[in-house]
């Protein structure tokens, strides 16, 4: 399926990130565990990538010139999932699933069980050395298809990391893009206080990345910022979108404790009808 030809309007993107939001908090709710900050934080982001960006098809998870999503961030899989359902590629009744025995959604992203999903996620830092490599195969086997990789703020600190940023830009692979959701908290606390990444653009830029900074809820800066990566030649591009943890949930966002912690059935409840 080329998105390009069924791009949604910003309005229909909006519409979408809401309800992507209202299937995230349920299947948390329903699995009563997982990862909700995360998840929300980075919503618009993956719609926009799913939605006007990519070119995918939800009939051929497996179609070879796809361009490939790599949620490098797996603790944020929720997300992924619920877009995922939305657009076909297994039943949206399965989200109820999430985190169960035997279900093909697990607490952490497994390209063994779930259509759609590129990589077996959980340990932090490994996602871009995988887009690295995804992104090199397409160079010498001379193929279109582009590769996103989505980095949670905390994952700069594994020295992983710049271990794959300086490899893309050797090989100069401008077919890739990184996304970090800068939403500057992490399991334990703030980023700047646990271990301090800034200044992070100039870190990109030093490792000679092509480096955009965005506003991560702002479709047209989202897409115009997607666009120019597209021009980018001979690097690698990173999106550093400036986000909110929690994002949408009043009493969640700017909350490291609602990195690991789900509300009830109860108040998911009161939250999605705040969210209609």
């Amino acid at each position: 399926m080329a998105i390009s030809e069924t791009k949604p309007s910003i309005e229909e993107l909006k519409e979408i990130s809401r309800n992507t939001r209202k299937l995230i908090l349920e299947s948390l709710a329903e699995a009563k565990s997982g990862h909700p900050g995360g998840s929300l934080s980075a919503v618009e982001l993956v719609v926009a990538l799913y939605y006007s960006v990519m070119n995918h098809d939800p009939k051929n998870p497996s179609w070879p010139d796809r361009d490939r999503f790599i949620l490098s961030k797996g603790h944020a899989a929720p997300l992924l999932y619920a877009v995922l359902a939305q657009l076909g590629y297994f039943p949206i009744e399965q989200l109820k699933t999430l985190r169960k025995i035997n279900s093909m959604l697990q607490g952490h992203p497994d390209s063994r069980k779930t259509p759609g999903v590129e990589m077996c996620a959980g340990s932090e830092g490994i996602g871009l050395s995988v887009g690295v490599g995804e992104a090199l195969a397409a160079k010498i086997d001379r193929k279109n298809y582009r590769v996103y990789v989505m980095m949670g703020d905390g994952e700069m600190q594994e020295g992983q990391i710049w271990e794959a940023a300086m490899c893309a830009s050797k090989y100069r692979l401008d077919n890739l893009t990184g996304i970090v959701d800068r939403n500057g908290i992490q399991q334990d606390g703030l980023t700047e206080q646990i271990m301090p990444i800034e200044p992070l653009s100039s870190k990109w830029k030093a490792f000679n990345w092509n480096v955009i900074e965005v506003d991560g809820y702002d479709f047209e800066q989202i897409l115009s910022a997607f666009a120019r990566s597209k021009e980018s030649r001979n690097r690698p591009t990173v999106i550093i979108a400036h986000t909110t943890k929690g994002k949408g949930v009043e009493f969640m966002e700017w909350s490291p404790e609602y990195h690991g912690k789900v509300p009830d059935k109860k108040t998911v409840e009161t939250i999605i009808k705040d969210l209609e």
